[in-house]
């Protein structure tokens, strides 16, 4: 064979190899087999590590005057734990030419943890790098006075951000838990503690990847905390800081940094936990409270922020990160036994599924936001129905791209936050993603992933170091 002949067929077969590969890529999801290497994996600490923490020890008393308002934002995921404000308020749909209206900012330590609003006054849980100590700060609403401050000395490693839950707050109490698994509650009046616990010590758990991200319950005047370790969850009377119950933990499912959530199906009512190894309904009232009613381990995963999303006709919606996805479960019950059916299981760039945001139900819908392993629709919203969470009924579009950072409902509206800062405001639907608005709230913005609270109209957000109050009203 001649040489010219030879480098023809050598030619035409790199050719054909090169296709292929062209192919191959374009039809393979590169993400596809990533083995994900997790930051801060090993700041993680089991109980028997942790320091001694005096809960509680520091106060200190700034102002006493503040405007009283009568609105609420009481914890993580608003009063009915679904996202969506029911106040009155009427709020604006544009910002105008002047911009947001900003009434407060301050600076915070690094984290992620976003606010608990009650009757005027503001609360969230930070970390003070210089005092090396969780600090619980109070802020007027209207003013943006700091009021007071109760926390406790305990080292904390920068870890992507420190403190990362939200307070609960009732008529009596205010609950926090901070990055290390320090639990504390005060008289929400007089802010006297009540009692501590340290979880990580006491329960031998390990604290979370990047900390504690799981944000406390108070339901019915008893702390519900999902501790991992020797149990997967216990009630605390808030009052007296007596241990009500301990649920068993047998298979040694450890925290995730999802928050326990309230649910009532077939006239019982359960505490619905996604821990690390696996999903559980919990009895929350009864001669049994305490009992697990129902558990899957089908759905395990090693990192999982989102809570699940828990309907009226028994279905659970979870999501996670890192490759997770989505599960949809049918729970179902006979004569007081319970069961738990998968009915769809599905990675990120299938349908709906979130890394760290909890998903809305508004209008038999499901609308969330895709994490960046999402495939073609990565970043955008989009809205599914909950039946089918794989058929993408729309999306907000490739010029419409989100990150990380929260989306809730209020007064009829859809304020969305991406990671740098920027607002959002879009019209709920359930045919479109319709934009009404958006603009910079936080100059030179950065991690702005912290749940909102509003209340009385202000909504306080924030991005990795600044809380900023605005005023929507219009």
């Amino acid at each position: 064979m001649d040489t010219k002949k030879t480098i023809n067929i050598t030619l035409i077969a790199l050719a054909v190899i090169a296709a292929g590969f062209i192919i191959w890529w374009l039809n393979n999801d590169p993400t596809d087999d990533f083995s994900v290497s997790l930051a801060g994996a090993d700041n993680r600490g089991e109980g028997d590590s942790i320091q001694t923490v005096n809960i509680g020890e520091i106060f200190r008393q700034y102002e006493t005057e503040y405007t009283k308002l009568d609105g609420k934002w009481p914890r993580f995921r608003g009063a009915d734990f679904d996202n969506i404000s029911e106040s009155s308020e009427n709020l604006i749909d544009k910002f105008g030419p002047e911009g947001p209206k900003i009434i407060w900012s301050v600076k915070l330590g690094e984290g992620h943890s976003g606010a608990a609003i009650y009757d005027g006054l503001a609360y969230v849980l930070d970390y003070d790098e210089e005092e090396r100590a969780d600090m619980l700060r109070c802020y007027s609403l209207v003013e943006g006075k700091e009021m007071w401050v109760r926390g406790y000395s305990v080292n904390v490693k920068r870890n992507h951000g420190m403190s990362r839950t939200i307070p609960a707050i009732t008529e009596d109490y205010i609950l926090t838990m901070g990055p290390m698994c320090h639990v504390m509650c005060l008289g929400r009046e007089d802010v006297n503690l009540l009692w501590g616990l340290d979880v990580a010590k006491e329960y031998e758990s390990e604290i979370p990847l990047w900390y504690t991200g799981q944000c406390p319950l108070i339901d019915d005047g008893n702390a519900i905390i999902a501790t991992g370790g020797n149990a997967l969850m216990v009630a605390i009377d808030c009052a007296t800081g007596e241990k009500l119950w301990e649920t068993p933990n047998p298979n040694d499912w450890k925290m995730s940094h999802s928050s326990v959530m309230p649910y009532t199906f077939s006239g019982r009512k359960m505490y619905v936990y996604s821990a690390v190894g696996g999903m559980v309904g919990v009895a929350a009232d009864g001669v049994d409270a305490g009992k697990v009613l129902w558990e899957t381990s089908d759905w395990n995963h090693s990192v999982v922020a989102p809570s699940p999303v828990c309907m009226e006709d028994g279905k659970i919606f979870m999501t996670a990160g890192y490759g997770a996805g989505s599960m949809l479960l049918q729970l179902s019950e006979n004569n007081g036994e319970y069961a738990v059916e998968v009915l769809t299981e599905y990675a990120p760039r299938e349908g709906l599924a979130s890394e760290q945001q909890t998903p809305v139900l508004w209008n038999d819908h499901l609308f969330g936001i895709l994490p960046k392993d999402g495939g073609t629709l990565r970043n955008q919203m989009v809205c599914v129905k909950p039946d089918d969470p794989q058929e993408i009924v729309w999306s907000s579009g490739k010029e419409t791209r989100f990150g990380l950072g929260p989306y809730f409902m209020a007064d009829g509206k859809f304020f969305i936050l991406n990671d740098d800062g920027t607002l959002f405001i879009a019209k709920p639907s359930t045919e479109s993603y319709i934009q009404l608005d958006k603009a910079t709230v936080i100059q030179d913005g950065h991690d702005a992933w912290a749940p909102f609270a509003i209340a009385n109209g202000y909504l306080i957000m924030r991005d990795a170091e600044t809380l900023v109050c605005i005023d929507l009203n219009a």
